[in-house]
């Protein structure tokens, strides 16, 4: 079969790199990837926002099994459009219809389904223009620190934890005053918990599911968790405290009512959910919900997984998947994201890519990059992974900042400290 991988981020090279291990794929193409991908598949010229440009590409090559790496065409309907498209309904497609994308779509609808399904998580309301002014009195019965969130989509950009009320009702009117243009039309203020995060993982079929390896990645873009909150700076798998009783919570409290909660609701959802938790006191909290797999979650999930990811895919579609088998390796997989100067904030692109030919017992993974006649070249934020197993999470970090250091572009820099907090 052949199978198109949307998306251009390392989230899409780590689905690329894996799925090109199985011997049932025949062809591999994404679009519009990146410098990586190209080097293990054929890039295609496509917008994976564009649905009519995805359909040709689809047509024309053929393709049998679509899988979705970033969320704003799941959100936007990519899949309702291919259901309802004769040469496209019977085409095998990973991800979740625009309804069960709500739940990353609309930080709102996460939150009254979290609450509604009695699914544990932080005290929130919602505010709009309409409302804005009560917000003071709704922030006055929380503790400080308070997490304000844009509603919609905002490139995992739109949350801000501030410590006062005024800076948080300023956060408030930037919002709702085009900070993040659509995203921002509605703002979910929320209470503050305190623990340690982590990203829990699951494909379904929209009945049964199979758990994928967890991880921690590391929002912040300075060291010790400073700075302004990014894509993702780097991330570890496993994480030592998701084991025993919590990960029992984990699936009794959150990951089983989701799903119960859905087919309750009438909600088809088909893919994979991203359960973005807080561990506040040995108890799972639900921060946010995500309709696909993180970025770059999947730079040391998708490693982890030694069983054929193209036959559980085929199990989501399929409606079997509590038949197929998922193995998961207990080696410990880290990776350290290269990232451009002046991310998040204004950064260059374009800037030659050096040293990639000389990590050894690494596993590279393209997040913003191109080619350049023979060049490769930066053009993101998030640049590069360097992804590395070992027995222990240090040895795993060892290897990853070591290959690290070997690879240079004007403005490079990485977090030096990974894993600091486990």
């Amino acid at each position: 079969m052949n199978v198109l991988i949307l998306g251009s981020g390392g989230r899409e090279h780590a689905l690329a790199w894996k799925l090109a291990g199985s011997s049932r794929i025949t062809r591999l193409f994404i679009g519009p990837g990146n410098a990586g991908t190209a080097m293990i598949g054929t890039n295609l010229d496509v917008d994976p926002e564009n649905f009519q440009s995805v359909r040709e590409a689809v047509i024309k090559n053929n393709i049998g099994m679509v899988v979705v790496g970033p969320e704003a065409p799941l959100v936007a309907g990519l899949q309702d459009f291919f259901s309802k498209d004769e040469l496209l309904r019977n085409i095998f497609f990973i991800g979740p219809s625009a309804s069960a994308a709500r739940l990353e779509g609309s930080k709102d609808f996460a939150k009254n389904f979290l609450t509604r399904h009695k699914i544990p998580t932080a005290a929130f309301r919602t505010f709009d223009r309409s409302n804005a002014e009560l917000a003071r009195s709704f922030i006055e019965t929380l503790t400080p620190p308070y997490v304000i969130k844009a509603d919609g989509l905002a490139a995992g950009k739109g949350v801000r934890i501030v410590d006062d009320i005024d800076t948080a009702e300023e956060e408030l009117k930037s919002l709702l005053a085009g900070k993040f243009g659509e995203a921002g039309k509605k703002v979910v203020i929320e209470q503050y918990l305190k623990g340690i995060e982590l990203s829990v993982f699951i494909i379904t079929d929209g009945v049964s599911y199979k758990l994928l390896p967890e991880a921690k990645d590391y929002k912040r873009v300075g060291e010790g968790d400073t700075g302004p909150n990014t894509g993702g700076m780097g991330a570890v798998s496993p994480v030592p405290f998701a084991r025993g009783e919590f990960m029992e919570k984990v699936k009794t409290r959150i990951i089983e009512p989701t799903l119960k909660g859905l087919r309750e609701d009438g909600i088809e959802y088909k893919g994979f959910i991203f359960f973005g938790l807080m561990n506040s006191g040995g108890d799972p909290y639900v921060i946010e919900y995500n309709a696909r797999l993180g970025d770059p979650e999947s730079e040391v999930v998708l490693p982890r997984i030694k069983s054929d990811l193209y036959d559980l895919l085929e199990g989501v579609v399929k409606g079997d998947l509590s038949s197929r088998k998922i193995e998961i390796d207990d080696q410990c997989v880290t990776t350290v994201m290269l990232v451009s100067g002046g991310y998040p904030g204004n950064y260059a692109k374009g800037k030659i890519i050096s040293g990639l030919d000389e990590v050894k017992d690494s596993i590279v993974f393209h997040a913003g990059t191109k080619t350049a006649g023979s060049d490769i070249v930066t053009s993101g934020g998030r640049v590069i992974a360097v992804s590395s197993s070992g027995k222990t999470m240090n040895e795993a970090l060892g290897k990853s900042y070591k290959n690290a250091a070997r690879i240079n572009f004007e403005g490079v820099y990485y977090r030096k400290d990974i894993g600091f907090d486990l």
